[in-house]
Formats: structure tokens, sequence, C-alpha cells
């Protein structure tokens, strides 16, 4: 596979989100230049480094599809996860360096200038930003192949850990991204027109604070990604269904799934009916391994099969307490 077809495998939310934030932090830099507005700085500050971390997680995300070699039999789909704790690395800089611009605004305060510029820059921003929110939170829905529960918010809150490490990362990034530049906003608007010289700074600390809370989140996330996630709840449930629905199939007599990314790992045994000769018992596995391979999400599938011993086993996984 080509360099550039592998680019085109990439997680779209995420090379979207690196073009848009590039811009609105060159825009965001020039306004908080010409203004000196600290609040103006911190949201420039999360632009840029949303846009070296989605820029990162793209190349991941487009590595992470490559094949699976010799060297590497179960592929690379934990490339993403290594990418994404680079990203929190580079948050956290960016974090800490908005919070100690906001402390210097708290203890000299400055009335910033140039309000019409920020004002649009900021307006943008919400727009831009706004716009890859809503892209990532569609793609959250479909990589879950989630219901709508509500609206579209609520669905993808209640889906984002069953969507790709890039794809959460986008989420969570542009989440606080456009509540930052609402902050800025009103950071601004209450320093123009009320003369709160100090809201500059403490709307700038409180920015800088989110992208640490993001930085947590996503570092998190990776993390339990790298050392290996049971599939949610849901998803394992799903499977023992596909697998139970088959005629011949009695019961699981133990199953494990493993979220690798956006992908699972099967390994499990199942239970036959008795009376079954060896190559027919071979067929069912066989044809059983077939119906989970169908699955988008099932990137592979090893399964045992034993007679049934007329004990249940399998029970429907639940929610953990």
């Amino acid at each position: 596979m080509g360099f550039i077809q592998l680019l085109k495998k990439g997680n779209t939310s995420s090379g979207i989100a690196a073009i848009g934030n590039t811009v609105l932090a060159i825009l965001k830099g020039i306004a908080a230049a010409f203004s000196g507005s600290g609040t103006m700085f911190a949201s420039a500050m999360h632009s840029l480094a949303d846009a070296v971390n989605q820029g990162f997680v793209y190349f991941g995300s487009a590595l992470a599809e490559m094949k699976p070699s010799k060297r590497f039999p179960v592929g690379f789909g934990r490339l993403i996860n290594i990418f994404c704790m680079v990203a929190v690395i580079v948050v956290t800089i960016m974090a800490y360096e908005t919070i100690m611009k906001g402390w210097k605004l708290l203890k000299h305060p400055s009335e910033p200038s140039d309000f019409l510029l920020n004002l649009f820059v900021l307006a943008a921003a919400i727009a831009v930003d706004g716009f890859i929110l809503v892209k990532a939170m569609k793609e959250i829905a479909e990589e879950a192949r989630a219901e709508k529960q509500g609206n579209i918010i609520v669905t993808a809150f209640k889906n984002a850990g069953k969507a790709s490490p890039a794809t959460r990362l986008v989420f969570y990034e542009d989440l606080v991204a456009t509540s930052g530049a609402v902050l800025a906003l009103l950071g601004i608007i209450v320093t123009q027109f009320f003369g709160f010289l100090a809201a500059d700074g403490a709307i700038t600390i409180l920015i800088g604070l989110l992208m640490i809370i993001v930085a947590f989140r996503v570092g998190y996330d990776n993390m339990v990604g790298l050392i290996g996630v049971a599939a949610p709840t849901e998803v394992e449930n799903k499977m023992a269904g596909i697998l139970l629905a088959d005629p011949d199939v009695v019961d699981i007599y133990k199953m494990r799934m493993i979220q690798e990314g956006r992908i699972y790992h099967i390994d499990g045994i199942v239970e036959l009916r008795k009376g079954l000769s060896l190559a027919q018992a071979d067929d069912i596995k066989f044809r059983v391994m077939d119906r989970l391979l169908r699955e988008p999400e099932v990137a592979d599938v090893t399964l045992g099969i034993i007679e049934d011993d007329e004990k249940r086993h399998w029970k429907e996984v639940s929610e953990p307490t």
C-alpha cells in the first residue's frame, strides 16, 4: 500500500481539525499580538496545540491502518495510542504556558485593545471549532454504530468510549476548544465594557485548566488502550448473540474480546450440540468464525470447539459496578 493511499485511510475528523486549527492558531496569534489580550493568547495556544496534536493523530491513524507483517502479526492498531500520548504531552506543555500567562495577567492586569479584531477572530473560532465538534460527534455515532439516543450531543457522550482514539481526541479537544473560545469571548467583553481587567487573566487560567483536564482524559484512555482493554459490554454481548444464534452452538464455554483502537480481537471456545462428527464440527466452527468476521469492527477470531457438557457457562455480560 502506497503512502498516499495510506493517508487516505487516516481519521477524517483529525485531518479536518488539524487544518482548521492551524488557520485559527494563525488568526488568534495575530490578534493576540496586536491586542495584548491574555484570553486571546490562551485561545491561540489552545488552537496551536490542537493543530499539532491532530496532525500527529491523523498520521498515526493512517499508519495504524498498515497491514500486519511477519514481524508484527497482530498489525499496527496501537500505533494510534502512541501518537495520541505524544499529543497529550504537547497539550500539557501548552496548558502550562497558558496558565503562566494567565497568572502574569492576574498579577499585572492590562487593558487589551482591538476589541473588534478579537471579536471577529473568536466568532470565527467558535464557528470553525463548532463545525469540527459536530463532525466528530457524527463520527462517534458512526464508528460506534449507535442508534440515536436523544440528540447528537447525548449520543456522542454516551458512545465516545466506543469510538477510535483519534476521534475521541478530536471530540474532547474541540469540546474544550469551542467552550474555550466562548470563554475568551466572554473575557474580552467583560474587560472591554465593564473594566474588570482581572477577568482576562482568570479566564486565561481557566482555559489552561480545561486543557489539562483534556490531557489527563485522553492520556488515560490511550494508556488503557496501550495496555489492552476489554471490549465494551454491549459489543461483547452482540458478538455472543451472533455465536448463540447459530443452531448448532449450544453455549459459550468462554470468550475474551480485546479492543485495539476501534477494532476487536475475539478468542473463545464454544460448545456444540452432541453427536457431531469432527468434520461437521469443523464446518460449523468455520461458518461461525466467518459470520463474526463479517462484522466490520472484528479484526480476527480464534475459536475452539468442544461438545456440550450440559452446563450453562455463558451469561450476558453486564456493566461493571
